[in-house]
Order: C-alpha cells, then sequence, then structure tokens
C-alpha cells in the first residue's frame, strides 16, 4: 500500500479490502466482520491508551455502527455511507494524541491489556507447530519483524522481555512441563526482567505487566513446591532446579519493583517470615505427606478392623477345634502388626504446632484406640472358656498408650506454641513504635499481633478433635498469661513521674530589695532595661500567645494507654471462648478446679493491666504538665509578681491539651488519665506556692487572686471531666491544694505561732518547748504538702515578703537571703 506500518489501522483496512465472495458464505463473513469491528471497539473505546471522553462524537458513531452490525452485515462498498461513517469515526479515535497536537502513529491497538494479547500472540509464534516444545531456528529474525510493531503496539523493550519470559514459561506449562529448557530459558529472562524493574522511568501499564505475570508465575510455582513431595520425585526432581530460583527471583521483583502487591496470608505467617522460605515449603510439603499416610493408617484400621471380624466368622470356628483361642491369637498378631505401623508413625511426629499436624495424628490415635478395643474384646471373648481367660494372650498385646501420647502431644503442642509466641513478642517489643494502627485503631499494632496470636491459639487448641482437661487448659492459659503479663511490663517500661518533677530549689528567705535587684534597678533606670524578674523568669511570649504543647513522647503514652484497654477488652471475649467451649472435661470434684465461679482465666493479666494503666496514665500526666506545659505552667506562673503572671495563659494551653487527650485516648482510659492530669496540675500549682524557687514571692494581699486562679483550674476539670469525673471528686482532690491557699491569706504572726505548734508536736519536743531555750527543729522536706505539715507552712513563710516573717526565719534558721542568685 505503500505506507508505513505504523499509520495502518489493520482491522479497518481489512475491512475496506476483504469482500464476501471470499468467504465460503454470508454466515461465516458475518462473523469474521464481527471480529474486526469487536477489534475495533477492544482498542479504540474500551482500551484506548489515550482516556475518552464520555462526550466524545466520534466514539458514540462508532458505538452506534457497532450495534447495527450485531443483526446485520455493514456494507463496506466504496459508496457506502455506512462505511464512510466506520472510517471516520475510527480515524478520528485513532489519530488523537495525548495533547491534543499533530501525531505521526495511529493509535488503535496500543491500550493495555489489548496490546499485549496482540503481542503474545505474536511472540507465540516463534515454536513450531509440529513440536511445539522446541523454538523455531528462524527466532532471531521473528524478533527482529516483532519490534516493527513496537511503536503500533505501544510496546518497549523492558514490556517485550516481560513478554518473552512469560511465553517461555507459559510454553512449558502447555506442553506438558517436559521440556525444562524452556523453564530454563524463562528464568535467564528474568534476569533481564529484574533489571528493568529498577529503572526509575517504568510506565503504569508496566508495572501492572509486572504485578500480573510474575504473580502468577509464582502462585505456579510455590503451588508445586507447597507438595513438592507429591509433585516430584527421583526422577523429576532436577526441574526443582530451575523452580526454586525462579520463584525467589519473581518474587523478589515483586516485593521491591511492584508498590501494588500485596503480599499472601501464607507469607505473613510465622513459618514464612522467619528469613527462609524453603523452610516454609519443606514444613509445608512434609505436613502434605504426613497427611497422606494418616489417611493411610485410619484405612488400614479400618481394613484391620474388618479382616479381624472376617477371621472370627469365617475362619475361627474351623480352627478353634484345634486351638482354644484361635479368634484371640489372630487379633492379637494383628493388634501387633498394626502397633508397629502406629509406632513408626508416631516417631515421625515431630512437636509441631500446626494444628493440622496435630489433628491428623489425634484421628489416628483416636482410630487406633478403636481398633484395639475391639481386638482386645475379640480375645476376651475368644478367651471365655479357657482357664485364665484369655489373660496369657492378652498379655501378649502391647498397649497402644492412646490416651497417654494425645496428652503427651497435646502438651508439646502447646509448648512449642507458646515458644513462638515468645518469639513473637520478642520481634514485637524489638520493632513497636507506639504510633497507633490507624485512625480507627488507636492502639500498638503489636497489641493486634498479640491478641490475634492467643485466639488463634486458643481457637486452634479446640480444633483439636479431642476433649481436653482443665488442666491442660490452664497449660495453655498459664503460658498465655506469661506472655501477656510480659507484653504489659513491655507497656509500663514508660519511666516514672518522679523523673519530671523538677529539683526543690533550698530554702531561703525572701528578699524583694536585695542589693541585687536594687543594682539592676538603678541601672535600668539610666539605660531603660526591663526587671530581670521579668526577663528572666516573667512572663514569656509564650505565655502570651499559647500553642498547644502535647509532645510526641506525650501521645506515644496515650497510645500505651489505648494498647492496656484494647487487650482488656480482648481478653473478655478469650474467657468467654474458654469458658463456654463444650471440649473442656470439668474437674471429677470441686476440689479439682482452680477457677471460681464466674472469675477470669486471665486474672493475673487483668489486675497487671490495672497497675500499669494506673502508672501509664501517672507518667504521661506529669509529662504534660510538668515537661510539655512545664514553660507556661511551673516556669511561668507567679515569677515576679501574682498580679502579671496570673494562671489564664496556663489553662487556655491546659484545655487544648485536654481536648487532644480526649481525641486521642479511647472513652475507657480517659477518666483515669484525666484524673492523673487534674493531680499533676494540682501538685504542680502546690510547688509554684511552696518550691517555686527565689523568683515567687507573695503577699498576704495576693492570696484573693491565687485563690480565683485555682477556682479557676478546678472549673477546668470539672467541665472537660463531664460524665467522667465528678465535681465531688474534683472538690476532693483539691482539699490539699485549698488547704495550702488558705494558709497563704493567714497573717505572719498566725503562720508563725501554727508552725512553732506543729513542728514542736511533730518532732517530739511537746508545744511550748521551744520557747525555754530549746530551738525549733528544721521540719524535713517530705513533698506530702498539706497546711498542718510543718515544712509546707515554713515554705510559706519563706515566700512571704514582710520583716516579719524575715525576722523569725533569720532568728530560728539563720536561713540566708535571696541575694545575687534569684534561685
Amino acid at each position: 500500500m505503500g505506507r508505513r506500518a505504523e499509520t495502518i489501522i489493520l482491522p479497518l483496512e481489512l475491512l475496506r479490502h476483504l469482500k464476501p465472495s471470499e468467504f465460503s458464505d454470508a454466515h461465516e463473513y458475518h462473523q469474521w466482520q464481527k471480529r474486526q469491528l469487536k477489534i475495533l471497539e477492544t482498542g479504540l473505546i474500551i482500551h484506548p491508551s489515550i482516556p475518552l471522553d464520555k462526550s466524545d462524537t466520534s466514539a458514540a458513531k462508532l458505538r452506534a455502527i457497532l450495534k447495527s452490525a450485531e443483526t446485520k452485515v455493514v456494507d463496506t462498498g466504496k459508496n457506502s455511507e455506512t462505511m464512510r461513517a466506520l472510517c471516520n469515526a475510527v480515524v478520528a479515535l485513532a489519530w488523537r494524541s495525548p495533547d491534543g497536537g499533530p501525531t505521526d502513529i495511529c493509535r488503535w491497538a496500543d491500550g493495555y491489556p489489548l496490546n499485549v494479547e496482540i503481542y503474545l500472540s505474536l511472540v507465540r509464534s516463534i515454536f513450531d507447530t509440529k513440536d511445539e516444545t522446541l523454538v523455531l531456528d528462524e527466532v532471531d529474525e521473528l524478533l527482529e519483524l516483532m519490534k516493527k510493531t513496537w511503536s503500533t503496539l505501544g510496546m518497549n523493550r523492558s514490556m517485550h522481555n516481560l513478554c518473552f519470559a512469560w511465553v517461555l514459561f507459559e510454553q512449558y506449562v502447555v506442553t506438558g512441563q517436559c521440556e525444562t529448557d524452556l523453564l530454563g530459558a524463562s528464568l535467564t529472562m528474568l534476569a533481564e526482567v529484574g533489571n528493568d524493574a529498577k529503572k526509575v522511568d517504568r510506565e503504569e501499564v508496566y508495572v501492572k505487566m509486572l504485578a500480573c505475570v510474575l504473580s502468577a508465575m509464582k502462585k505456579w510455582c510455590e503451588k508445586r513446591l507447597l507438595d513438592y513431595h507429591g509433585n516430584f520425585d527421583k526422577g523429576t526432581v532436577g526441574i526443582m532446579e530451575s523452580i526454586v530460583p525462579l520463584v525467589f527471583s519473581a518474587g523478589k521483583i515483586l516485593e521491591e519493583d511492584v508498590p501494588c502487591y500485596v503480599t499472601s496470608p501464607q507469607e505473613k505467617g510465622d513459618d514464612y517470615s522467619s528469613g527462609n522460605k524453603v523452610d516454609y515449603y519443606i514444613r509445608s510439603s512434609s505436613r502434605n505427606v504426613f497427611a497422606k499416610v494418616s489417611e493411610v493408617l485410619i484405612k488400614l484400621a479400618r481394613e484391620t478392623e474388618e479382616l479381624a471380624s472376617k477371621e472370627k466368622d469365617i475362619f475361627s470356628p474351623v480352627l478353634k477345634k484345634w486351638h482354644p483361642v484361635s479368634a484371640g491369637v489372630a487379633a492379637a498378631t494383628l493388634h501387633s502388626c498394626y502397633g508397629t505401623l502406629l509406632k513408626q508413625y508416631l516417631t515421625g511426629v515431630s512437636s509441631s504446632s500446626s494444628s493440622s499436624l496435630m489433628n491428623e495424628t489425634i484421628l489416628v490415635l483416636q482410630r487406633a484406640g478403636k481398633l484395639e478395643k475391639v481386638l482386645v474384646q475379640m480375645v476376651v471373648e475368644d478367651s471365655a472358656d479357657c482357664e485364665d481367660g484369655g489373660k496369657a494372650v492378652v498379655r501378649e498385646m502391647i498397649p497402644y498408650e492412646v490416651d497417654t501420647i494425645i496428652l503427651k502431644l497435646l502438651k508439646q503442642w502447646i509448648q512449642e506454641k507458646l515458644k513462638l509466641g515468645k518469639e513473637n513478642l520478642q520481634r514485637a517489643k524489638e520493632t513497636e513504635t507506639w504510633n497507633p494502627k490507624s485512625k480507627t485503631e488507636p492502639y500498638a499494632h503489636s497489641a493486634s499481633e498479640m491478641v490475634r496470636f492467643a485466639k488463634e491459639s486458643i481457637e486452634s487448641f479446640f480444633e483439636i478433635p479431642v476433649n481436653v482437661s482443665e488442666n491442660l487448659v490452664y497449660d495453655l492459659t498459664d503460658g498465655l498469661e506469661h506472655l501477656f503479663g510480659d507484653y504489659i511490663t513491655f507497656i509500663a517500661s514508660c519511666g516514672s513521674k518522679q523523673s519530671y518533677l523538677p529539683t526543690l530549689p533550698p530554702l531561703t528567705r525572701c528578699n524583694r530589695d536585695s542589693k541585687f535587684l536594687k543594682l539592676w534597678k538603678r541601672a535600668a533606670c539610666k539605660v531603660g532595661l526591663e526587671d530581670p524578674s521579668h526577663s528572666m523568669h516573667g512572663e514569656s511570649d509564650q505565655a502570651n500567645h499559647p500553642r498547644p504543647s502535647t509532645s510526641r513522647g506525650t501521645q506515644r503514652l496515650y497510645i500505651r494507654l489505648n494498647t492496656l484497654h484494647y487487650i482488656l477488652s480482648k481478653l473478655h471475649s478469650l474467657d468467654k471462648t474458654l469458658s463456654l467451649s463444650p471440649k473442656v472435661t470439668p474437674p471429677k470434684t470441686r476440689f479439682g478446679n482452680r477457677r471460681q465461679l464466674g472469675s477470669s482465666y486471665f486474672e493475673h493479666s487483668r489486675s497487671a493491666i490495672k497497675a500499669a494503666t494506673q502508672h501509664v496514665s501517672e507518667v504521661a500526666a506529669y509529662r504534660l504538665i510538668f515537661l510539655d506545659s512545664g514553660p507556661v505552667f511551673y516556669s511561668s506562673l507567679y515569677v515576679g509578681d501574682v498580679v502579671n503572671t496570673r494562671i489564664k495563659p496556663a489553662l487556655r494551653i491546659l484545655k487544648q491539651n485536654l481536648t487532644l487527650l480526649c481525641a486521642i485516648v479511647t472513652d475507657r482510659a480517659q477518666p483515669l488519665a484525666l484524673k492523673e492530669v487534674m493531680r499533676a496540675s494540682f501538685e504542680a500549682y502546690l510547688m509554684v506556692l511552696l518550691a517555686g524557687g527565689g523568683s515567687r514571692i507573695f503577699s498576704r494581699l495576693d492570696h484573693a487572686m491565687i485563690e480565683e486562679d485555682f477556682e479557676s483550674l478546678k472549673r477546668v476539670f470539672c467541665a472537660c471531666g463531664e460524665g467522667l469525673m465528678g465535681e465531688d471528686e474534683v472538690a476532693r482532690e483539691a482539699e490539699t491544694v485549698e488547704g495550702v491557699v488558705a494558709l497563704m491569706g493567714e497573717s505572719t504572726e498566725r503562720l508563725v505561732e501554727d508552725f512553732t505548734i506543729v513542728a514542736c508536736e511533730s518532732s517530739g519536743m511537746g508545744v511550748g518547748v521551744a520557747g525555754f531555750g530549746r530551738k525549733l527543729p528544721m521540719p524535713p522536706t517530705t513533698g506530702r504538702w498539706n497546711r498542718t505539715d510543718p515544712n509546707t507552712i515554713l515554705r510559706v513563710l519563706c515566700h512571704r515578703d514582710d520583716r516579719a516573717a524575715n525576722h523569725f526565719l533569720k532568728r530560728t534558721f539563720h536561713l540566708a537571703k535571696r541575694g545575687g542568685s534569684l534561685g
């Protein structure tokens, strides 16, 4: 035709040039015509490489022609209006470009997956039609010709390499897996594919092809490797030499270079993720072959029982004339023969946590136990007339000890399961970051893994086809309790509240007009500097413009809290599964029951969670108040003076932090978390009043403002704790602080009098002794502040800015004034 191949719309040209006379009949021509139109529809409308606008008029015309062609032949003559409309619509769709500009490539078959299907058909032509396992000698020339279609089909070298690897693999499978060279050639091509997959400029279509092709290859190979005992033998084991590296190559490319690839459930399992996938194949295949052996033994037990019955009914009546226990001897012999096979079978059963293998072994043992009862009964019945009642023959029958073996296997299974759980827990500890699993699951990922393991262990335990004793249940639950206990300890390992408490400053006498401050104020008047009590310790910019201050570390503590409550909620479900299982055999006496009515199998875990929740809540609260909110609370409140450094900025920050707490922490964990924040806030407030260092000085006149500020702090918790924390509870926690605040409203004389009394009483001196030449003792700092504690009253006096307090402290304890240091 004198035109470049990439400008020809092949189905359209075929429709135009092939006439009805070239077909055997009109029906054959109509069917052929519909196939060509179907290709045009697939390439231009269903899978176009350039997305199609819904309002495209050419597409609408083409659809109309396709619909009419379903019932009647399209007239392809030169003067046909239908053919002219078809040509115009097809050309308009095929010559589109991504940016709407001119193009020299006709796009009628470069949309995925049509282009790939056409190209695969071309590549398949390299095989000899007479022997489909052979590649034609002209393969190189054929492949060069195929390259000429790349622009038409939208292919490139990377896509070609992937298609070529697939066709080689596919041909190996469809030709009966007899030509291993095809498998080897496919593996060689996968090396090229692996290099292509690393390229940065990969097209989206190519990534889809990678996922589709390699997943199919991997799935086919793994199916054979998971049961290689059944799929290969001595003569075909060489095929595994190619299959094993092929599955690894495909898997590696999928995992590293295909973002949309999702691992299978098996690959997420414990065996598969152990780092050695071959280990997974070995275990799976061994279990499969062992299952077949189990089936044989169960069938053999049934046939042995039938053989014994045949002996008893047919042959024993004849032989009994010559041997008094002929049927018994036969039964004992059959018992011995089957016992030998059973022993060999059990020798091959390793202690495994595989529930399927355990179940098969239990079924074999149960069937063996049933056979043994039949054979023993046969001996007893046949020996009824003998002097010893057949005891001699019975003694020859070495017991199978089915119940003992089953109990041993169950215990081994439990031990292996718990060992696996311990390994899982260790991995969880090494990788846990205490970030939420998701927005809807605000707890640690490791917790869901722990619960999943416990749930699957219990379910697998009860899937074993045998009733279990309560003691065995406790063997399992005690082990799970140990794992949960270890994990709960891990959650609670988050430090202590003491690490966030500031160091108490030394006790000194209040001296607002120290020489240092006087010199500073004199200099400030000259150069316009500000009071150091404000520049160093006063109201900061952050206090004026507060920002939410909950650090990531504190938020991770919240996730720990959620994690503890998540586990607690799941323990109830696990308890229910255990308690309601009909497979648990209750103890014969009530004294043998370790579990009291209504109690939990996980009582220790519940208690540990309660203690851990208290601890984590406390640590999170003290970190939030003393570390995260420290700049606007403990470090700023009342520094310099009270009137200019009130609590309002700190309360704004506190409200924001409490809102975030309630947004992150689950509902059930919120009451305790809020209560601990309240306690930490109240303690921080007391430390501001009693242990805030030399930068804080109070007068009796400040009492009203301090009292008002504390009332505002209380209201924050009453408001945020609505439905979670009652006003009575806030009031109880506030009693100690209110007592100290009340002291700050007392006169200095009354404070000195109260201090003298309680100091004498607490030291054992007796009231009034200090006035008879006995020196008052310095009360120890316990940190348990209250209005009757002598150290608390002393600290109120140390922060009191009047002469009477100063004189008393100097005379009684020789406390130094706050000099050059503001601490």
